[in-house]
């Protein structure tokens, strides 16, 4: 805080009056987005363009609340498809400047349109040559007539009541940007697939990133055993191979069923089954719910959690099995 500031004790105030004053900021913002618009139209289709065709990235730049925004614009950019960062004004009349090349495009946001950081650097941009499109909340100020594009972000007033934080306006030039982010995500035709690559951290990234193959049990790994086999032999298959079931396979490696731990327990419960000597064609699920291994893992997991079971059986186009797996395989690789 402020050294000059002193921090005034709280008031009483009764909670009905803060939800009021809540619901108030959300209504005003709530407005401003809804003036936004109308104001997504040919020169919004026009600054698209413009930073579609940028051969290098897209610079943010911005003072202030500005600058957070603008911050905040780049990483969603970049994350969805759009080379981009974001420069600081001030920083850049010292030196960052350098950070900008001529194949770069410039997104620079200033509610006011005349910010002095943001103003002096112009002439160098200019200078340059670099493909400006100008942020703001008044169409006359000396930013937005030097841009090739202005998105016009203004907005009837700030829901602070005082009037001075920027509120409403930030939250309308951050909306304008996420509209531009996700324009260009759509015109460049960016994947699930591309935006896991740049978020190969944490669960969003293990949920696009990881599939079927990567976790699943191959090879001798996975419980099998052929159409005809005893109850008795399958159990001593799923016993050693612990994933709560065993595929049943035709003589051509064809998947025909599933013996699960239920089945068993349904079994058991059964007085005419002898476990020695009944064949498991009689006692397995035919409907086995499978899925194939390019699929993602975090489809595994949806897969189970809607029909109640605990692994699945992993089969390619001929219906051969090639793998299985169970919840704890998604739990160990953290997908859910």
């Amino acid at each position: 805080m402020n050294a000059h500031v002193k921090a005034r004790p709280a008031q009483h105030v009764e909670d009905d009056a803060l939800v009021a004053s809540g619901a108030r900021v959300i209504e005003i913002e709530m407005q401003a987005l809804q003036m936004l618009r109308a104001r997504i139209d040919g020169e919004f289709a026009h600054a698209c363009r413009l930073l579609l065709a940028c051969q290098g990235r897209v610079i943010c730049i911005g003072m202030g609340k500005s600058g957070h925004i603008a911050r905040k614009i780049a990483a969603t950019l970049a994350s969805t498809g759009t080379p981009a960062y974001f420069v600081h004004p001030a920083e850049a009349s010292h030196g960052d400047l350098g950070m900008i090349t001529d194949a770069d495009a410039v997104l620079v946001l200033s509610n006011s349109g005349e910010t002095e950081e943001v103003l002096t650097i112009l002439p160098m941009l200019k200078r340059q040559d670099n493909v400006m499109v100008a942020m703001t909340g008044r169409p006359q100020s000396t930013l937005a007539r030097h841009a090739a594009v202005h998105l016009d972000v203004s907005v009837p007033l700030e829901a602070c009541p005082l009037g001075l934080a920027p509120t409403a306006s930030t939250t309308a030039a951050l909306a304008m940007g996420d509209a531009l982010a996700v324009a260009l995500l759509d015109a460049r035709g960016f994947t699930s697939d591309d935006f896991a690559r740049s978020h190969p951290a944490g669960c969003l990234g293990r949920q696009l990133l990881l599939h079927i193959h990567d976790v699943m049990h191959r090879g001798d790994e996975i419980p099998c055993v052929r159409s005809g086999a005893s109850l008795s032999h399958t159990l001593v298959e799923m016993s050693h191979k612990r994933l709560g079931l065993s595929a049943v396979i035709d003589n051509d490696d064809r998947l025909i069923g599933v013996f699960t731990d239920g089945d068993l327990r349904r079994a058991l419960d059964d007085s005419a089954v002898d476990l020695r000597t009944t064949a498991i064609d009689r006692l397995m699920t035919r409907d086995a719910k499978t899925i194939g291994p390019e699929r993602l893992a975090s489809e595994a997991a949806h897969l189970m959690e809607t029909h109640k079971i605990s692994a699945l059986l992993v089969v390619d186009a001929e219906q051969k099995v090639v793998g299985a797996l169970n919840i704890h395989d998604l739990l160990r690789a953290r997908v859910v």
